[in-house]
């Protein structure tokens, strides 16, 4: 697989970077912990990243109040 070494990525890097931000999002980290500074897969830390917290949302318990 190629790599474009000017950017410092790759589709595998980018994968990784997605899951990476995935799962912090499921950890309900906050996107400010993005490990990543290159522009590309920094987008991809924090696509994954939304991901992750919008299944951690998800699956949180629901409280019901009495009124």
């Amino acid at each position: 697989m190629a790599k474009d070494f000017t950017l410092g990525w790759d589709l595998e890097s980018l994968n990784k970077a997605y899951r990476q931000g995935y799962m912090a999002g499921l950890m309900g980290m906050e996107q400010t912990k993005c490990p990543y500074h290159g522009e590309i897969i920094a987008a991809a830390w924090e696509a994954g990243w939304e991901d992750g917290l919008g299944e951690c949302q998800l699956t949180q318990p629901v409280i019901k109040r009495s009124a």
